[in-house]
C-alpha cells in the first residue's frame, strides 16, 4: 500500500483506531485473569501457564476463608451502595432543586472524598473511629465506604437532575398529580438512569477498595485484602476464577441495560 494512502487511512480512522486500542488496553488484564483461570500451577504462584484445567472453576470456594471474605465483601457493597445510594439522591435533589444558605459550601465539600487520597481518608476516619471508641471491624468499614461513595453518587444524580425538564413536571401537576403522584410517575423514572449509574459506581468502588478498608477493618479481612494477602504467599487460581466471573456478570449487565435502552428508545421512537 502506498505510504500516502495508509497515512491518509490513518488520519481518517484515527477516533476509531485510537478507541480500539485503549480497549484493548482495558480488556487485556482481564483477557489474561480469565486465561489463568484455566491454569493448573506446579507451585503456589500462578503466574506461568501449565497446562488446562478446570479444577479450580469446578471447586470455587477450595482455598479456605476465600468465599467468606468474597460474601463479606458483596455485602458490604451492598450495604453501602443502599445507603450511599438513598443519601447521595437526596443531596443531589436538595442541591439542584432547592437554594439555601450553605448551598455553595456543600457544593464545594461534596467533592472533597473525590479528590482527596484514599490514605488521607482512610487515616482521618481510623483517627474519628478510635476517638469515638468504635470498634473496627463491619460496621466501621460500612460507615467509610459510604462516606467515600457518597461523593460519586451525588454527581451522577445532580447532573441527570440539573438536565431534567421541568415543564414535565409542571404538566403533572397541571393535570392534578399530587407531589408524591409526580414524584413516582415523572421525576423518579426520569433520574432513574442517573441513580442507576450512581449505585452501580458506588457498588464497584466499595467491593474494590482495599486502602481505607486496611484502614479501618480491624481484624475484618473483606475479598480485596484477602487478594493481597495471598499474593504474598501464593495466588491461587480461585482468585483468577472470582475475578472472571465478576468480570463476565458486569458485561452481562452492561449489555442487558444497553439492550433495554435501545428497545425502550424504538418503541418511543
Amino acid at each position: 500500500m502506498n505510504p500516502r494512502t495508509l497515512l491518509r487511512a490513518v488520519r481518517r480512522n484515527f477516533v476509531l483506531l485510537a478507541g480500539l486500542l485503549t480497549l484493548v488496553y482495558l480488556i487485556l488484564p482481564n483477557v489474561v485473569v480469565m486465561v489463568f483461570s484455566f491454569n493448573k500451577p506446579n507451585g503456589r504462584f500462578n503466574y506461568e501457564w501449565q497446562r488446562f484445567s478446570t479444577d479450580a472453576w469446578a471447586d470455587p470456594c477450595g482455598v479456605a476463608d476465600m468465599c467468606g471474605s468474597l460474601s463479606l465483601s458483596l455485602q458490604i457493597a451492598g450495604w453501602a451502595t443502599l445507603g450511599a445510594t438513598l443519601l447521595g439522591t437526596m443531596i443531589a435533589f436538595a442541591l439542584v432543586r432547592y437554594r439555601f444558605r450553605a448551598r455553595p459550601a456543600v457544593n464545594s465539600l461534596i467533592f472533597l472524598p473525590m479528590a482527596m487520597p484514599e490514605v488521607v481518608m482512610g487515616a482521618s476516619l481510623l483517627t474519628l473511629f478510635l476517638n469515638v471508641g468504635a470498634p473496627l471491624g463491619f460496621w466501621t468499614i460500612l460507615i467509610a465506604h459510604i462516606m467515600f461513595c457518597l461523593s460519586f453518587v451525588v454527581t451522577a444524580v445532580k447532573a441527570r437532575v440539573m438536565s431534567m425538564d421541568p415543564r414535565l413536571e409542571q404538566a403533572a401537576q397541571d393535570l392534578y398529580a399530587g407531589p408524591f403522584q409526580t414524584f413516582v410517575r415523572v421525576t423518579l423514572p426520569i433520574a432513574a438512569p442517573g441513580i442507576a449509574a450512581g449505585a452501580l459506581l458506588a457498588f464497584a468502588l466499595s467491593f474494590d477498595d482495599f486502602i481505607i478498608t486496611n484502614f479501618n477493618a480491624g481484624s475484618t479481612v473483606t475479598f480485596p485484602m484477602y487478594v493481597w494477602g495471598s499474593a504474598q504467599r501464593g495466588t491461587p487460581v480461585q482468585i483468577n476464577v472470582i475475578g472472571t466471573a465478576m468480570f463476565v456478570i458486569a458485561v452481562l449487565l452492561v449489555v442487558s441495560g444497553m439492550l433495554i435502552g435501545n428497545r425502550r428508545g424504538r418503541r418511543s421512537a
